[in-house]
């Protein structure tokens, strides 16, 4: 089984806005953890420079790696649009 990396970056924006960077794959852990490395210095991301494991910290803002099966599919149903602010219609 085939598996490869995904590098994002993510920090809050005002107004609880979300922004999210895709980074890169890579074909093992360790290309992914350097990748954050040498980025992490970068304007923007020295920012928010830490790796973070979701399952260690309630901190949002910073890089993530997944792990993901080549292959398959990782978001096998459907999904639904709430409505909010900046989309009163619920589509």
């Amino acid at each position: 089984m085939e598996r490869v990396f995904v590098v994002t970056h993510s920090h809050t924006l005002p107004g609880d806005i979300e922004d999210v960077k895709m980074i890169g794959v890579y074909r093992t852990l360790d290309a992914a953890k350097a990748a954050v490395a040498r980025l992490g210095t970068q304007s923007g991301f020295s920012r928010h420079p830490n790796l973070i494991d979701p399952d260690i910290t309630d901190e949002e803002d910073g890089f993530y790696i997944g792990e993901y099966e080549l292959d398959k599919d990782h978001w096998a149903e459907g999904f639904v649009t709430l409505a909010d602010d900046r989309n009163s219609s619920g589509l």
